[in-house]
């Protein structure tokens, strides 16, 4: 089973407002890394193609979900919502598999937690601030363009493990 099909992604817009432009190139790089991961079967998706790193294509989806939840659930929401794969026991879990571990509930719960992430931006202002005990104030604008280098880094590895995986290259 392949992980996406038909991915749609959407130039984020050249003349918008910054709202509107932050928000169009954070859904821009989400959608990269779904086309990254299109097409591939559970096995190449689970591939760590440059050993001994342990990054694939399965570990960055599952990362970024924990990343979408930590920032927007947990720090603008202010919710009490657990990581998801990773622990004290495992500060890599989202990197680390087992049989049990599906390529469709990781990227269902990736979906979950960008919708999820825009409900708790909804509403809220660019400047809204908000405080992360032991980590300071943050303000939406902040977070934005933080998931948007986050995504963008990631991206850069996900080519490089997609193009080892399968010689597919693009942007």
């Amino acid at each position: 089973m392949t992980a996406m099909t038909s991915t749609e992604r959407t130039d984020a817009p050249r003349t918008a407002d910054e709202r509107t432009s932050l928000e169009g190139w954070l859904d821009f790089h989400r959608a990269t890394l779904a086309l990254k991961c299109e097409g591939l079967d559970d096995r190449q998706l689970r591939e760590a193609s440059a050993p001994p790193s342990e990054l694939t294509l399965l570990g960055l989806v599952r990362h970024m979900a924990e990343v979408e939840r930590g920032w927007f659930r947990r720090a603008l929401a202010q919710e009490d919502t657990p990581p998801i794969w990773y622990g004290e026991e495992d500060p890599d879990g989202d990197f680390h598999f087992t049989d049990a571990d599906t390529t469709e509930d990781a990227f269902a719960i990736w979906r979950e937690e960008i919708a999820k992430a825009k409900e708790a931006a909804a509403g809220r202002s660019l400047d809204d601030v908000i405080t992360r005990p032991g980590r300071g104030d943050y303000n939406l604008r902040w977070i934005y363009l933080h998931m948007i280098e986050e995504y963008a880094r990631h991206n850069g590895h996900a080519d490089l493990i997609r193009e080892r995986i399968d010689g597919v290259i693009g942007d």
